[in-house]
């Protein structure tokens, strides 16, 4: 096990390899350690690997002495490593096709079957923008959310406060080395957000701060949740990016909007206007939006009684893998080994049947 991990990781220190070109390795050749055994003609026929990558592959030398020593430092810092290929990797981000091959994650492993939402928003948060994340979180409260966001100063730190505050689990998305909070001033909290939630990055420990690496932080927080919430943002910046990222990956966009003449605000107003986000003024909007129950909405409706003999085997699969749960059609077809297309009529056929029900951002759950 510890020879596949340092494998693994040694992947992620090669130059010229990517996180889709190191997919498609794995995918060829079967694992990371075989792809170091692999001949230099065969890692050349792996769609997106020319004579550069696989001569990077072939003098891993480096890579392997970086990969043991981020290895050592996690082993001695209780950091868990998720390989994308790992069970407890999210199921979320394994959908997307430029996810992180590897995560280092303090503090506990995202819980599978729960609701993720992130919210972002401006560094420079108004009095009115702060409330509004407090009254959005509270609402929210009662279908126990996981909050993502990103530890940066306004929106990002308001919203880990406010779930603390209101008993949610809370994780920060980081684009620095795990060992390393920033800024700096917001470690304290981070301390408190590990023991129910935890803090996530791609980069390995000592990883300097780089500005060019926190746009690449927002595709993993538009990834990890079913909806992203934009609270204030303006012409430009990190939050819009992480809305547009979530637009592509085919997750919910909401905005709260603003005053038109406010800079804070304009950024949500584009986006609304531009179809990007839904427009909505309270916790309660997205809940409806997204199809959330609370467990006592959930408890109080009459659930119907599932037999194996009224379904062919594949709807059967895809009702086991349901079950009390909402899941995304990528990971639906992922889970049951069934193409997109095919999975596509069964779903519907099984819509039909008032059986499941579909929900905003290609989700279903079971009616």
């Amino acid at each position: 096990m510890a020879d596949q991990k340092l494998a693994q990781l040694a992947l992620t220190f090669l130059p010229r390899i990517g996180d889709i070109s190191l997919k498609s390795l794995i995918s060829y050749c079967g694992s990371a350690e075989k792809i170091f055994t692999t001949t230099k003609g065969k890692l050349e026929k792996v769609p997106g690997i020319g004579s550069h990558a696989s001569k990077s592959i072939l003098d891993h030398k480096q890579a392997f002495l970086k990969a043991e020593k981020a290895l050592h430092y996690c082993q001695n810092n209780n950091i868990s490593l998720l390989f994308y290929t790992d069970k407890d990797y999210p199921s979320f981000l394994k959908q997307l096709p430029d996810s992180p091959s590897i995560i280092y994650l303090k503090g506990n492993v995202l819980p599978e079957k729960r609701r993720y939402i992130s919210i972002v928003g401006t560094r420079k948060a108004s009095k009115e923008g702060k409330q509004n994340v407090a009254e959005i979180i509270k609402d929210l409260a009662p279908y126990n959310p996981i909050i993502i966001s990103g530890l940066a100063y306004g929106i990002d730190i308001e919203a880990h406060n406010e779930a603390l505050a209101n008993g949610l689990a809370t994780y920060g998305v980081m684009a620095t080395g795990i060992e390393k909070v920033y800024p700096a001033i917001h470690t304290k909290l981070a301390g408190k957000m590990i023991e129910n939630g935890g803090l996530l990055t791609e980069y390995a420990p000592h990883t300097k701060t780089d500005p060019s690496k926190f746009p690449a932080r927002n595709r993993i927080i538009a990834g990890l949740s079913e909806a992203t919430l934009v609270v204030e943002a303006g012409k430009k910046g990190g939050a819009l990016i992480t809305a547009y990222l979530a637009r592509d990956y085919d997750r919910e966009v909401f905005a709260i909007p603003g005053n038109l003449k406010n800079e804070n605000t304009v950024g949500c107003n584009n986006i609304i206007k531009n179809n990007i986000a839904q427009l909505v003024s309270s916790g309660k909007d997205i809940a409806f939006y997204l199809g959330w129950e609370t467990t006592n909405e959930t408890a109080s409706k009459n659930p119907t009684e599932l037999i194996e003999q009224d379904y062919n085997p594949e709807e059967w699969v895809i009702l086991q893998l349901l079950g009390d749960s909402e899941l995304h059609v990528d990971e639906i077809s992922w889970k049951s080994q069934i193409q997109i297309g095919k999975l596509a009529s069964i779903l519907l056929n099984l819509e039909f049947k008032n059986i499941i029900v579909a929900l905003p951002g290609k989700k279903y759950r079971i009616k």
